[in-house]
């Protein structure tokens, strides 16, 4: 899934949360570092709709990478790092 066009997307989208207060400007809602982004937010910064956004977030979320969390009536999104440390090891066993 993270080898495709989109794959590479995905990955883009994983490196901006590393540190989201460095690519995203700060939102109405919530601190991006504590909080995470909005699927408006990484879609600007792709340049793609904001349901294009959606469904690359929604997979990253499916795969247990990112987190979800509601603050009003906006989903931001984050990084779930010990998943993503729990894949790395599985890539590093040679899954």
């Amino acid at each position: 899934m993270l080898r495709t066009p989109a794959g590479r997307r995905r990955l883009e989208i994983l490196e901006w949360l590393k540190d989201p207060a460095a690519h995203f400007p700060d939102g109405c809602h919530g601190d991006p570092a504590e909080d995470g982004v909005t699927a408006d937010a990484v879609a600007a910064k792709l340049g793609v709709p904001p349901h294009v956004a959606e469904t690359h977030l929604g997979l990253l979320v499916d795969i247990g990478v990112l987190r979800r969390k509601q603050i009003q009536q906006h989903t931001h999104y984050r990084r779930d790092e010990i998943r993503i440390a729990e894949v790395a090891r599985m890539f590093e066993k040679g899954w």
